[in-house]
């Protein structure tokens, strides 16, 4: 998928650390059902944790933004993550006897503590391109998983393939493709890989990729 024309550049740039993530063997066990229910829903109680956090640093994009358009698109972004996305989380973990109380409550592993901290350190030590080279690879990299799980997947893990495959989110992947297209432009102008922050804007973009990969991995391991 490009979604826009910087995020496939930041892509490309991470090399096979964007293959260990969205072709990582959790995904794999997703496609196929082959995944243990228990890994599942352990992840998705550390994935609420995560998009609590996510929609955090979503909403301080807000605040670093420079236009009305991206403060638009953030606070859209933070209005979807806490009333749709955790939604799902909600509901499938209520009818394995889990509740939202239980979920707000639940100890961060420290897998999911540091992806998080990451992002909001991202936006809170440096600019709104700082924090949108952290956020991307989340938002992008279920779109990707989505969108190609979506063409052919078992049942057992069918609805949460759908909800990243859906054209709702597929429709968000693009937005954002075009907030990071417009916020890019706007600060490094037209040829941004020429500016001497394209290097650490990509090593960003990287790192929180590596992130991803090891919250796969602790979802293996509950």
């Amino acid at each position: 998928m490009s979604y826009g024309s910087i995020f496939p550049k930041w892509r490309d740039a991470a090399g096979q650390n964007w293959s260990a993530y969205t072709d990582h063997d959790f995904v794999r066990g997703l496609k196929d059902g082959s995944l243990p229910r228990a890994a599942f829903l352990h992840y998705l109680v550390q994935d609420y944790v995560f998009l609590i956090h996510f929609s955090r640093a979503w909403a301080l994009a807000v605040t670093k933004a420079e236009t009305v358009e991206e403060m638009r698109l953030c606070a859209g972004t933070v209005n979807a993550l806490i009333n749709e996305e955790i939604a799902l989380h909600v509901k499938t973990c209520a009818e394995a006897g889990i509740s939202e109380d239980q979920l707000f409550a639940a100890e961060e592993r420290p897998e999911n503590l540091a992806y998080t901290r990451y992002v909001l350190d991202a936006g809170h030590s440096g600019d709104f391109l700082d924090l949108m080279a952290a956020l991307a690879p989340c938002v992008m990299g279920y779109g990707e998983i989505g969108a190609r799980l979506i063409k052919d997947h078992a049942e057992p893990y069918a609805e949460w393939i759908k909800t990243y495959g859906s054209e709702d989110y597929q429709g968000v992947c693009h937005e954002v493709g075009a907030l990071l297209d417009g916020a890019v432009a706007r600060r490094l102008g037209e040829d941004p890989e020429a500016s001497p922050r394209w290097a650490h804007l990509s090593a960003r973009f990287d790192m929180a990729t590596k992130l991803e990969v090891s919250f796969w991995q602790m979802g293996l391991n509950p």
